[in-house]
């Protein structure tokens, strides 16, 4: 029995956590995401239904080190040109921001 794991951690995420390596990906993606389409060409697919993405960031980040080498451990999704016209606020990145700083990044978040 393992201890300390936070407990929307699935058995199967903490597997695939515990295999990652340097340069390896973790995408946290809602349901529109194309997860079945991306998964066809090898990554793992891992359900996480009805979790909200900052707290599984946030659970992730107990027990998973960001890379210190790169200039951005972190990205997002860029925003599609209509919504950067319409100048759609995202507050959620601001909470993001603020896990990652809190798990020691200090730099930004990238745009993807």
């Amino acid at each position: 029995m393992l201890k300390g794991i936070p407990a929307i951690i699935s058995p199967q995420l903490l597997a695939v956590l515990a295999e990652m390596g340097h340069g390896d990906e973790l995408v946290l993606a809602d349901s529109n995401f194309p997860a079945f389409s991306v998964c066809r060409c090898g990554p793992t697919y891992i359900s996480a239904s009805g979790l909200g993405i900052p707290q599984l960031l946030k659970a992730i980040l107990q027990l998973l080190p960001l890379d210190i080498y790169v200039e951005s451990p972190a990205a997002v999704m860029d925003l599609v040109e209509d919504d950067k016209k319409r100048k759609l606020q995202t507050p959620v990145w601001d909470t993001y921001l603020e896990l990652l700083k809190d798990a020691g990044c200090a730099g930004n978040i990238s745009l993807w």
